[in-house]
């Protein structure tokens, strides 16, 4: 299984709605939380390239971008291939 990881914030209606996205699709996930601990954030800077926004999200290291992204993947039937790999 591959290594689903979140950024976001407490604040951020979007990153619940892809928490649970990701809990209906069965794909389990890693949070980060870039309001409380300076080196998450650092991490997400780094691997988006300096996106402000969140969620931003990686799957097994590799940024894939934020909510849009996820279920452009989902609906192309990407996702499964990438989180299988």
């Amino acid at each position: 299984m591959s290594k689903v990881k979140i950024y976001s914030t407490n604040t951020c209606p979007i990153c619940d709605k892809t928490k649970l996205l990701l809990k209906k699709w069965k794909i389990p996930y890693e949070e980060a939380r870039v309001d409380t601990d300076s080196g998450a954030l650092r991490e997400m800077l780094e691997i988006s390239h300096n996106a402000r926004t969140v969620p931003q999200i990686s799957i097994n290291g590799k940024w894939i971008g934020g909510f849009s992204e996820l279920t452009e993947l989902h609906m192309d039937g990407d996702l499964d291939e990438l989180v299988e790999s």
